[in-house]
């Protein structure tokens, strides 16, 4: 790898480069670099995500060395499009990191407690290896790593061109993915060469809940990166999943059994909310305890709650109605660990969302520990869960299931309500891609699975592009 960096760093020769690194071939890690003559810029500087030793590696090795960077074009807050950011500052970048302003406050919170968990877990890995005496773990990168890379966030609106170098500017136009999130066009005028191109980040869907639609149609442009999560594939009708939440729960209290529910905490939690609170309100769920256990959601709902700009017609229309979009009364949000503790003992019927989304750490290692072996409670995904994660064991409903080192039976009914995805399925990225593909010089498909990678070459193909990539990690394309 050394030698493609020596490659794309060589000197100037006027040339535009793209070089990909994360979320290359796979779902997770997202950052592409591209050089200008007098800059580089990094899109999103995201987390490698997975089994330990393989992401730990990915994590610690930017194929670029960090003070390199001049400055990141962050599409949102998602971890594994933002988590490395931390490392990137520790390791020497000192430039600036744009993103809309929903974006940067998720961030602030949403970095410190990736901090937070990388110092957890080394010191927990270090504990079980002490009797051993093998190498000390350590953290990635602490919460004081965190805080500092939160420094260099820079407040962009939506629809506001800027210059993040001399011969380039940048507009963040609405992705429609999660609160804040932004596709980044990008417009390139150097000695008289124009080049354009939009980066996708991650594409939301139509009619999603609470935030508004991703904008159509998008910037034609000459290049593409976009992601692929879903490409082949098709969702349920989000408008549904409202009624299939309530049929889960309905019947999982008729066995008096308890729902589980991981969920990201950002974005998924709110909508999962959002639904539960309209159910109760329309009379179609009789209430019960409704529980979101994690300090790290409770601060996001109040970021929400922060930036109303962000929401479509109907959720403004519902907060003006009744004046919370997030439970108010009708739901507990939980912070202290004694509390969270004590939601194991209770019996009767209720709810309980809990972080993380994928099952790899946090609160609801300890809800699926204390219930899946109980055949009358449910746990019910929804959303996407990456391989060789905990969450996608679950998913295959393997036989038993691998929590703190200890096996489980996996006994509790397992639900999957796909509908709630918060990414672009095949129907949504041909409505929002197709019109781009025959005019483009060139696309390049990151950010999925290798069918959904395919899937979505073929799909750009149909609609009239000729040169479509699917870049390895390293990979150098030249912008002509």
């Amino acid at each position: 790898m050394q030698k493609k960096a020596t490659e794309f760093l060589s000197p100037d020769d006027g040339r535009i480069r793209l070089m990909f690194q994360g979320a290359a071939k796979t779902v997770t890690g997202s950052m592409h670099l591209l050089k200008l003559p007098d800059k580089i810029i990094s899109f999103d500087c995201g987390l490698f995500q997975g089994r330990r030793y393989e992401s730990l590696a990915s994590n610690e090795t930017f194929f670029v060395p960090a003070e390199k960077v001049d400055e990141v074009l962050l599409s949102h807050a998602h971890i594994d499009h933002s988590g490395r950011l931390p490392l990137l500052v520790k390791k020497g970048f000192d430039g600036k990191i744009f993103a809309t302003g929903a974006t940067c406050d998720l961030c602030e919170i949403m970095l410190a407690d990736s901090g937070h968990i990388q110092e957890e877990d080394a010191a927990y890995w270090n504990a079980k290896r002490a009797k051993s005496k093998e190498d000390e773990i350590k953290p990635l990168y602490t919460v004081e790593d965190a805080v500092k890379a939160s420094k260099h966030l820079q407040h962009i609106q939506y629809y506001q061109p800027f210059f993040f170098a001399e011969h380039a500017k940048a507009t963040y136009v609405e992705a429609g993915h999660i609160l804040g999130s932004a596709c980044i066009h990008v417009e390139i005028d150097y000695n008289g060469r124009k080049i354009s191109l939009l980066y996708t980040g991650d594409l939301g869907r139509f009619d999603m809940p609470i935030l508004r639609d991703p904008q159509n149609p998008l910037p034609a442009v000459d290049y593409l990166i976009t992601e692929s999560t879903y490409a082949g594939r098709l969702h349920n009708n989000p408008t549904h999943m409202k009624e299939e939440l309530v049929h889960v729960i309905n019947e999982t209290r008729s066995r008096g059994g308890k729902v589980i529910i991981p969920s990201f905490s950002v974005g998924r939690t709110q909508n999962v909310v959002y639904y539960l609170v309209n159910a109760i309100n329309e009379g179609i769920l009789e209430p019960l305890p409704i529980f979101v256990d994690s300090p790290l959601s409770t601060n996001a709902t109040a970021v929400f709650k922060n930036h109303p700009e962000c929401f479509d017609e109907a959720a403004k229309d519902f907060w003006l109605q009744q004046g919370d979009l997030f439970g108010g009364k009708l739901v507990q949000y939980i912070t202290d660990v004694n509390a969270s503790k004590a939601l194991n003992s209770l019996k009767e019927p209720h709810v309980i969302i809990a972080a993380a989304g994928m099952c790899e750490s946090g609160r609801i290692l300890h809800h699926l520990k204390n219930n899946v072996e109980d055949e009358n409670n449910s746990i019910c995904i929804v959303g996407f869960m990456a391989q060789h994660t905990l969450g996608r064991r679950i998913v295959e409903r393997r036989d038993e299931i691998k929590i703190f080192g200890k096996m489980y039976r996996l006994l509790a009914r397992v639900e999957i309500l796909n509908g709630f995805s918060s990414h672009a399925d095949t129907n949504d990225f041909r409505l929002l891609l197709g019109p781009l593909a025959k005019n483009l010089k060139g696309a390049f498909v990151v950010h999925g699975e290798d069918s959904q990678l395919t899937a979505m070459k073929d799909l750009l193909e149909s609609y009239g592009c000729r040169n479509v990539n699917i870049p390895n990690p390293g990979d150098i394309f030249t912008l002509e």
